[in-house]
């Protein structure tokens, strides 16, 4: 961090020298009359960006993360990630397994988290493995829910080999 700082010095080579330190922010190129904005502090920069299925979006097939992943369209797979937020108008047909998971949406199958939370505009349809759950008031859960120490414990997370898509057959 204070690599962006320089010390100017003041004062003569015999006499008494004072260090001030001023922030020398990097010279960047105006466009239009528009300086574009400096890049985030380091401490927004070690934070992920999620991944997002939008709204008009489906996926047929599974899918893995190392990260977060919000979904607002349609997934017809499995899920796993280190955190899965399923937005109100979104549609899991398939198993989710993550850290946290979030849902707000209509999710069809098993749900495997350490932290789960259903919001109350949420419809799942399918068991719940966890070590916490919270449900709010309005929230549909049909299945059964099993509390586990490490409910994502011998589940296998699909690994993709030198970044390639695994193709069928």
């Amino acid at each position: 961090m204070l690599s962006n700082f320089t010390t100017k010095k003041t004062g003569t080579e015999s006499g008494p020298m004072s260090i001030a330190a001023t922030a020398s922010p990097p010279a960047l190129p105006q466009v239009g009359g528009v300086r574009p904005a400096t890049a985030a502090p380091a401490r927004m920069a070690e934070k992920s960006v999620a991944s997002v299925i939008g709204p008009d979006l489906t996926i047929l097939g599974n899918l893995v993360s190392k990260g977060e992943v919000h979904v607002e369209g349609e997934v017809q797979g499995d899920m796993h990630a280190s955190h899965v937020m399923v937005g109100e108008k979104a549609k899991i047909t398939g198993s989710i397994v993550a850290e946290e998971v979030v849902v707000r949406g209509h999710v069809m199958g098993s749900i495997r988290g350490r932290k789960v939370m259903l919001q109350s505009s949420s419809h799942v349809d399918g068991d719940i493995y966890h070590q916490t759950l919270a449900i709010e008031q309005g929230a549909f859960f049909e299945g059964k829910s099993r509390r586990s120490e490490d409910p994502t414990a011998g589940i296998a997370r699909p690994e993709v080999a030198n970044g390639s898509i695994p193709l069928p057959g």
